[in-house]
């Protein structure tokens, strides 16, 4: 507690700074594009409807829709990374450690593959939705009643495995180039074209995995003292098991459902917030939820500006980012580990 309480007098500015960051960046990503929006095309859309409707259409249905989109899966994967690091004591666990992002795009391509998707816009989120949450309940069945990390980290990659394959087979078996393409293209990662129904499917899965993930960060600090000293602390294990990996399963299968399949930001976030924290998992939990917003919707405003004839996947920039970052902390912080 006295690391804890150092820490956060030596950087108290944290939450305010991630939380400037996370206006700043979402302001920027309203304003980028191929037609630039400033203050006061802004200000008109909102003021006066009539003056300006092509900068009204833009800014509600393009540009916010796409912003809130990045803002909310960033979170979920920072916040989904930070819970797993602590829960399993592992700095290289992300939802992909689990299997639930990979299950989560696998319900997706099965939306794709068969064409579900045309049918009905939620299709292709409520597949990935509950492809997660089928992941989660073949992760519980093959850990069994054991409350070790290394068990659910073992059966994690068994169900991720699995879900890979799936999706190796659904491209091998497509009907037409145009159907691989297309599930190509979702599994890259992008957060292009989304309307607000899109925010309104993924927002009470972001919401409600965010509040089990954030529901009590005292089992995940007493988890750092090993099974045994968690539950000399009072801490239910099977139930703090069972509500963090619900948190994930929801969480990362609404985000991923809207966003396809982003890869990193999960990883490095926490790596990048922790130097900032006393280490303890419950400290970064809020900081990596913001640094994950502020991370994501970034690279989406820097695939804007890059010149291209087609517009860059979000999945392809994260990846380039996030590997030399990580190698950089790796390198600067395994003293630590």
């Amino acid at each position: 507690m006295q690391s804890r309480s150092s820490s956060r007098q030596r950087h108290p500015a944290l939450i305010p700074l991630l939380g400037i960051s996370l206006v700043a960046v979402a302001f920027i990503s309203l304003t980028v594009g191929p037609v630039s929006l400033g203050w006061g095309r802004i200000l008109a859309a909102l003021t006066d409807p009539a003056h300006d409707r092509i900068a009204r259409a833009i800014l509600f249905e393009l540009r916010l829709p796409r912003t809130l989109i990045g803002l909310m899966v960033g979170a979920t994967l920072g916040l989904a990374g930070a819970v797993l690091q602590g829960y399993l004591r592992n700095p290289l666990a992300e939802p992909s450690v689990l299997g639930a992002s990979n299950a989560s795009a696998l319900g997706a391509v099965i939306a794709l593959y068969f064409g579900l998707s045309e049918r009905h816009p939620a299709m292709l989120p409520l597949l990935a939705i509950t492809s997660g949450l089928v992941a989660i309940a073949l992760l519980f069945a093959l850990a069994g009643r054991s409350e070790s990390p290394l068990s659910l980290i073992l059966a994690g990659i068994a169900v991720s495995t699995l879900a890979g394959a799936g999706i190796s087979l659904a491209l091998n078996l497509s009907p037409n180039p145009f159907a691989a393409m297309e599930i190509m293209s979702w599994l890259l990662g992008s957060i292009e074209n989304r309307a607000m129904e899109h925010v309104w499917i993924a927002l009470p899965c972001v919401f409600v995995g965010a509040v089990l993930l954030l529901a009590n960060p005292r089992a995940l600090d007493a988890l750092s003292l090993g099974e045994d000293g968690a539950r000399s602390l009072g801490v239910d294990l099977r139930r703090a098991r069972r509500r963090l990996m619900l948190g994930v399963a929801i969480g990362v299968g609404g985000a991923v459902a809207v966003s396809g399949a982003i890869g990193f930001v999960g990883l490095i976030v926490p790596h990048l917030i922790r130097p900032f924290t006393d280490r303890s998992p419950s400290a970064l939990l809020v900081p990596s939820m913001l640094g994950g917003a502020v991370l994501l919707t970034a690279a989406d405003v820097l695939v804007r500006l890059i010149p291209t004839d087609a517009e860059l996947k979000l999945g392809v920039v994260t990846a380039f980012l996030g590997v030399p970052i990580f190698l950089f902390h790796l390198l600067r912080e395994r003293r630590l580990w």
